[in-house]
């Protein structure tokens, strides 16, 4: 069912042109005193106005040098929405700069931030989860997100959250996963993802895919993996419209087919029809990772047996333009001819 979009419209009552100078022109000082100010509009209208300044990196350099970040987070706890908004998205204008993200990270923006994971307004929450997607970026960002102990709230809200904010979730995810799963395993993040790839949106299906792409990455995310039976729906996405969603998925395949029981499972669920489709398409993106997942199961002796009768197939690959594609081709076929 479809979803309206998260509106950033601003309360009718107002009015960022009521600001006392033109945004471009009101110098930062004057503006970090006013965000202390104890009026309610004084802070409303400093905070549109440090909105459209950050925008430019030099102004974010000059604002974090100045503290501003200590008065945002504090900010974040505000009982006014449109204050908890505005703050949020200068964050997230922030962190898009390189210089920012650094500042964020260093100032503990991302703990400052989990309060308002259940905040009652959607751009709040979309604001903050855009922030810890772009902080995630950054390995100290991705670092910081794990330290905060958000990565097993972070699973939990994609089951109730907007599709909006499921994708900025998947993506924070992808990036912390890279560096450490057990939390994500505990709190079973394999089970929601497994999910989500029969969701309706594209982009969701992709990052559902990529983030169990990173889970089997590691050797107790490929346990996972098998362990819910994912493989089988993973197959079914070699089929998938999307080229993206096929790329991602016979990556993740190609992790978690590295271990016996995910080679097992494969077989089981008929893995070599689908993927040989993949390779025989010149066109398809997801070429490589299939001829590296078919590898793999040309090492079981009944895969090898199949793949026999489809030599031709990867000896075609051997002739395409893309460098990768040869090599893994004639790995391939090295492996499917071997003897015992």
């Amino acid at each position: 069912m479809a979803q309206p979009r998260i509106s950033a419209y601003l309360p009718p009552d107002i009015d960022p042109t009521k600001a006392a100078l033109a945004f471009g022109r009101r110098a930062l000082p004057k503006l970090h005193e006013e965000l202390q100010s104890p009026e309610l509009l004084t802070q409303q209208r400093a905070l549109m106005a440090l909105c459209d300044l950050v925008h430019d990196p030099e102004k974010v350099y000059e604002a974090i040098a100045l503290g501003f970040l200590d008065d945002l987070k504090t900010l974040l706890v505000h009982q006014d929405q449109t204050v908890r908004q505005k703050t949020t998205e200068v964050l997230s204008v922030m962190a898009s700069h390189s210089i920012g993200r650094e500042g964020l990270i260093r100032r503990g923006v991302v703990s400052a931030l989990t309060g308002l994971l259940d905040d009652p307004v959607d751009i709040c929450r979309k604001n903050t989860h855009q922030i810890f997607d772009r902080l995630a970026k950054l390995p100290e960002g991705a670092g910081g997100v794990l330290q905060a102990g958000l990565i097993s709230p972070l699973v939990l809200k994609l089951k109730t959250e907007l599709d909006e904010i499921q994708e900025l979730i998947l993506g924070t995810l992808s990036n912390c996963l890279r560096v450490e799963v057990s939390e994500a395993l505990a709190a079973g993040a394999v089970t929601v993802l497994k999910e989500k790839l029969s969701h309706p949106s594209t982009a969701i299906r992709s990052k559902a895919v990529w983030v169990l792409l990173e889970i089997s990455s590691h050797a107790e995310g490929k346990i996972a993996v098998c362990k819910e039976e994912v493989i089988p729906v993973l197959l079914s996405l070699l089929q998938d419209t999307q080229p993206e969603v096929q790329v991602n998925s016979t990556g993740a395949l190609m992790f978690a087919l590295v271990t016996p029981q995910g080679r097992s499972s494969a077989m089981g669920a008929e893995a070599i029809p689908p993927l040989l489709t993949l390779v025989a398409e010149e066109t398809s993106k997801a070429r490589l990772n299939a001829i590296k997942t078919l590898t793999l199961l040309a090492e079981l002796p009944e895969g090898r047996k199949t793949l026999l009768d489809h030599r031709d197939t990867f000896q075609r690959c051997v002739d395409d333009p893309s460098e990768a594609v040869q090599r893994a081709a004639e790995i391939a076929i090295t492996v499917i001819d071997w003897k015992p």
